[in-house]
C-alpha cells in the first residue's frame, strides 16, 4: 500500500496535462461573450478573475439557471451578475480523493487550484476521475508483477 506521502495531488494533474494557459473571464464580460467561448473551447466553466484574484465560476448550470430566470436580456447582463460566488478552491498539494469527495458534496463540477492566492490551475470532475483511474490501473499492473515475479 503506497503511504500518504506517495500520493497524487493536484500539482501531478495539472504537471501531465501540460496546458498552463488557464482560460478565465472578467467580471465585466457580457454572459454572450462568456457563453461563446465556453462554446468554443467545449468547457463547461471558467473562474471568473478580478485584479488576478478568483472571485466567482461561471459555469454552464449558472447560464442554464439565468435564461430561465430572465430570458434572453440575460446574455445582455454582466458576468459578475451570472457567477457563482464565493468560489470553492483547492491547492496543489490537495489529492484527486479529496478534492472529488469536496466536488461530491458540495455538487460541483469545477475547482480553481489557487497557491498563496494565485490561480495555478482549473480542474474538472474529468480530470480527477481520469487521474484516479489511470492510478488504480498503475496499482493494480504493479501488483501483477509483483505476483508473477513472487
Amino acid at each position: 500500500m503506497l503511504g500518504k506521502e506517495a500520493e497524487m495531488t493536484i500539482a501531478a494533474i495539472l504537471q501531465d496535462r501540460g496546458e498552463n494557459s488557464i482560460i478565465s473571464v472578467s467580471l465585466d464580460m457580457p454572459v454572450v461573450e462568456a457563453l461563446a467561448l465556453l462554446a468554443d473551447k467545449r468547457i463547461g466553466a471558467v473562474p471568473v478573475i478580478e485584479r488576478e484574484q478568483v472571485v466567482g465560476i461561471l459555469s454552464e448550470r449558472d447560464m442554464i439557471y439565468g435564461m430561465r430566470r430572465d430570458g434572453a436580456a440575460f446574455l445582455d447582463r454582466p458576468v459578475r451578475e451570472a457567477m457563482t460566488s464565493p468560489v470553492i478552491t483547492v491547492t496543489s498539494v490537495t489529492t484527486p480523493l479529496e478534492a472529488l469527495a469536496m466536488m461530491t458534496r458540495r455538487r460541483i463540477r469545477h475547482l480553481p487550484v489557487v497557491d498563496d492566492g494565485v490561480l495555478v490551475g482549473f480542474v474538472s470532475i474529468g480530470d480527477l476521475v481520469k487521474a484516479r483511474m489511470e492510478r488504480i490501473e498503475q496499482e493494480a499492473a504493479a501488483m501483477r508483477e509483483y505476483i508473477q515475479t513472487a
